[in-house]
């Protein structure tokens, strides 16, 4: 198994590691200290040796930080996590802010803060000048919880592997002297795992659930590549293949301060730490966030037999939960990578599997542990959020499925988010157009009820990469446009909290649109995901004309192509499942 159960933090030891850490603050002559989620390449997944905030406060989720004052401890969490975080700090010393509705500058200022300390290799220079902005006084300090951290596990030691040019569809050399070419100075400083990971095509081992390496680049304005990292996680092949130099990662800072000329830095995804190390510094995005969103046609093919595979695990999982009784959370993970495991192409799952029946649906990004274990019960709704690495790429489908009669409003807040989400697959916009223009069309119907969802509708998807890719993203806040061969979920949903949660999502990828009676050039997304939905929880009389049409059609397709890789049981269940409505 990949997944295991047991209970990764405990609010238990809050009140004593906050006290540990607040005698290190005073005698830094400090007022706070901050602890944000991140590592130092700002990645959402984190290895062991990085994560300081559940250690410290008992909070898993994958975004988030703490800030630590003599008098009060916030940890600020956005709209996924404000259930979550109430089971799993200790609410009589942390107190949850809503993030990024209250800002942690604000939030300093507002709480009088004197200086407050922060480890630079762990935040953004565009995190920091907000902070500043609010007049806060900041001071650049070792970590502070390494202090008191007295097992802290070692850095990851995963192995680097080749990710093959026919799956990458171009090769390292050929992508080196493309991005190069664009980067307007004599070098950039690569720090993103998964940007590294693209531009060499090789995979790596460090990061649970996503194959990528920690490591730093630099890659100059000629297509060399310097690769700084730990030599133990290569072999002569991998660095052969990816056309980098490999150094150690104790020369990483010195190779800085030997460069000349401008050197491009992301402000918003490098450390603070590599901009005071370098002298003359040009800002701008890291170059090959935008190139590795667009994947080539060989990656689209690619993610499409992935999914298809995928998909005919998910019908072999979904015909095997049809009906049966006495499961908990726990066997339907378990069966669930079981039945991905059987394709004999699973390299790992995407994420933790999210299994949470009943009221657990509604803790958006619940995890099961051996002491939460539900029983799925009877007359409720499972929500089921999972997803598998393989070597072709990388899925990410969300059902929510009935178990017994779950009731007419809860078929009635399941068909609200299914128009949402038919309404961003039928999505066709004008080109430059960027996910925040596209977000309420999969609110609408919710809203129309007084409902909605906290968290965004779609993240970008990784071609066998992070199941969670910028910087595309259907959501309020991005102003990235986007462009064809992107690939992004679709994921509305509805939490009603202690009672159930729905959620149903398919990935989808952006191509351009046939060309209608004006002429204008538009977009649309392809549907990559095929898995039936549960017809028991919508109500067809709800449904317009269109609606209906594009369910049945999508029913139909589901059955053409992955019919073929089913047999016995499992493709009855999936002839009965995807019936016209």
């Amino acid at each position: 198994m990949f997944q295991t159960f047991t209970t990764a933090a405990s609010p238990e030891h809050g009140a004593a590691r906050l006290a540990a850490l607040r005698a290190q603050i005073a005698a830094e002559g400090l007022s706070g200290f901050i602890i944000p989620r991140a590592d130092a390449h700002q990645g959402e997944y984190v290895a062991a040796a990085d994560e300081r905030l559940p250690w410290l406060t008992g909070f898993t989720g994958s975004a988030g930080l703490c800030i630590v004052l003599p008098d009060v401890a916030g940890v600020f969490i956005d709209g996924r996590y404000r259930t979550q975080v109430k089971t799993q700090v200790d609410l009589s010393v942390f107190t949850p802010v809503p993030w990024p509705e209250v800002k942690p500058g604000e939030w300093l200022a507002e709480h009088g803060a004197g200086e407050i300390g922060f480890d630079p290799w762990l935040h953004t220079p565009d995190e920091i000048a907000k902070i500043e902005a609010a007049g806060v006084r900041l001071r650049r300090v070792p970590n502070l919880v390494d202090r008191i951290w007295p097992d802290r596990p070692a850095p990851p030691q995963g192995r680097s592997f080749i990710h093959p040019d026919a799956l990458a569809g171009e090769s390292s050399a050929a992508k080196r002297a493309r991005i190069a070419a664009t980067i307007g100075a004599k070098a950039a400083v690569l720090t993103l795992p998964d940007s590294i990971c693209w531009l060499l095509n090789i995979r790596g081992a460090d990061v649970p659930r996503n194959p990528v390496l920690h490591a730093f680049a630099i890659l100059h304005d000629d297509g060399r590549v310097d690769l700084f990292a730990d030599p133990a996680k290569f072999d002569d092949a991998v660095i052969a293949h990816s056309g980098a130099t490999l150094h150690p990662s104790e020369a990483f800072l010195p190779a800085l301060a030997a460069l000349e000329g401008p050197v491009r830095l992301d402000p918003a995804t490098a450390p603070l730490a590599l901009r005071d190390a370098l002298g003359t510094v040009t800002a701008g995005d890291d170059p090959c966030r935008l190139p590795k969103a667009r994947k080539n046609a060989a990656e689209i093919a690619a993610t499409r037999e992935a999914h298809l595979r995928d998909g005919a695990a998910m019908v072999e999982f979904l015909a095997w939960l049809d009906g049966r009784e006495g499961l908990t959370e726990i066997d339907v993970v378990t069966t669930l990578e079981g039945f991905r495991r059987a394709t004999n192409a699973l390299h790992d799952i995407s994420f933790d599997t999210i299994c949470g029946a009943g009221p657990n649906g509604a803790i958006i990004h619940y995890r099961v542990t051996e002491s939460t274990n539900r029983p799925l019960g009877t007359d409720t709704l499972l929500l089921v959020d999972s997803g598998a690495q393989y070597p072709d790429g990388t899925t990410d489908i969300t059902r929510t499925i009935a178990i017994g009669d779950p009731g007419d409003e809860a078929r009635d807040c399941f068909t609200r988010v299914l128009q949402g989400m038919i309404a961003m697959s039928r999505a066709r916009w004008p080109k430059g157009l960027a996910g925040r223009d596209l977000d309420a069309l999969a609110r609408y119907p919710l809203w129309l009820a007084g409902m909605d969802y906290d968290h965004g509708t779609g993240h970008g998807v990784g071609a066998f990469l992070s199941v969670h890719e910028g910087p595309q993203r259907l959501s309020r806040l991005s102003d990235v446009p986007l462009e064809p061969g992107m690939i992004l979920s679709n994921e509305p949903g509805y939490y009603r909290e202690g009672a159930f949660g729905i959620r149903i999502e398919n990935l989808l990828a952006v191509h351009e649109a046939e060309r209608l009676s004006d002429d204008r050039a538009q977009l649309a997304f392809e549907t990559l995901t095929f898995v039936p939905l549960d017809r028991r929880l919508i109500l067809a009389h709800r449904l317009s004309p269109g609606e209906r049409d594009w369910i049945n059609a999508y029913h139909a397709q589901v059955l053409e192509k992955i019919s073929p890789r089913v047999a016995g049981l499992a493709l009855a269940w999936l002839r009965q499942a995807t019936q016209p409505i």
